[in-house]
């Protein structure tokens, strides 16, 4: 099984018109492969996954496997509202490489999904049927469904299951999951601001956005506190939080291409109707990078 100690980015999807943009991303991971990244969540709430069709989501799932090399992990992102379809997504990111597959909750129908058994049903049937292991993906700015701390630790005991991103930002929660779960079971925050708390606590790193802008800041922090140097770390993340609350916490994801597009990378524009900065806010964009030394 692959490990997943370290920083993650959920990377960006390209898009150039109407389509996407392959190349593009291929670039991309060439310049984070030269960090100490270690490794990638591809269509995950960053890359626009629910604005893709399958035949777009298999382009990326393909480029990202060329790009992407085998010292560094390749998770997928293969949630979908559906149980059959969520395996059906990660058995094909399965035969495409991928190393690992992240499935969101389903939350559609809000009132039957919130329900932990139905939870519990629908992760253990994914990681029954896939070919690859599963990490659980709380997220419930966007679901509007938290996964309750007792219910991780029930799915958690399937062998099949690597691990959570937690993107609540509640850190009592990753602390109650850390304490209910086995030290095989990876817990990964997936907000900027709580990875140093999380590391104090046990976490086994983040996935985080943020990242996608400061791959090498982020991996100093993890290095820092992994090796006790908390002052260090605590000084760069605290850098690090003036990008977060002027880039992805005023302008989204929208915000963070903007950013790469500053940084000499590829950002492109959102997919419809997600927005894109202009005009001033592109001005505002580059002020808070270079404000916190990321330009």
């Amino acid at each position: 099984m692959a490990d997943f100690e370290g920083v993650f980015i959920p990377i960006t999807t390209p898009f150039r018109a109407d389509d996407v943009a392959p190349e593009r991303l291929q670039a991309n991971l060439r310049r984070w492969n030269a960090t100490a990244l270690k490794g990638y969540v591809v269509l995950g709430s960053t890359g626009e996954f629910p604005m893709l069709s399958e035949a777009e989501r298999d382009q990326i799932l393909i480029a990202a496997r060329e790009a992407i090399p085998k010292e560094k992990v390749f998770i997928a992102g293969t949630g979908t509202n559906s149980t059959l379809h969520t395996i059906r997504q990660t058995k094909r990111a399965a035969e495409l490489g991928a190393d690992a597959a992240i499935v969101i909750t389903p939350h559609y129908f809000t009132k039957g999904f919130s329900q932990g058994a139905a939870q519990i049903r629908h992760y253990l049937a994914v990681a029954d049927a896939s070919p690859i292991p599963v990490m659980i993906y709380n997220f419930p700015l966007n679901t509007g469904i938290n996964l309750e701390a007792e219910t991780v630790a029930k799915i958690a005991q399937h062998p099949n299951v690597c691990g959570i991103k937690d993107s609540s930002g509640n850190i009592p929660q990753a602390a109650q999951i850390i304490d209910q779960t086995s030290k095989t079971f990876h817990v990964l925050v997936g907000a900027a601001s709580a990875l140093l708390p999380s590391l104090a606590i046990g976490s086994s790193g983040g996935i985080l956005a943020l990242a996608l802008i400061c791959a090498r800041e982020f991996c100093d922090v993890y290095a820092l506190a992994k090796g006790g140097r908390w002052d260090e770390a605590r000084e760069i993340a605290a850098r690090m939080m003036l990008a977060d609350r002027g880039i992805p916490g005023r302008y989204g994801i929208g915000g963070l291409k903007a950013a790469l597009d500053l940084q000499g990378l590829y950002g492109g524009r959102c997919r419809a109707p997600l927005g894109t900065p202009d005009g001033d806010a592109i001005e505002d964009i580059k002020e808070v990078l270079a404000t916190a030394g990321l330009l």
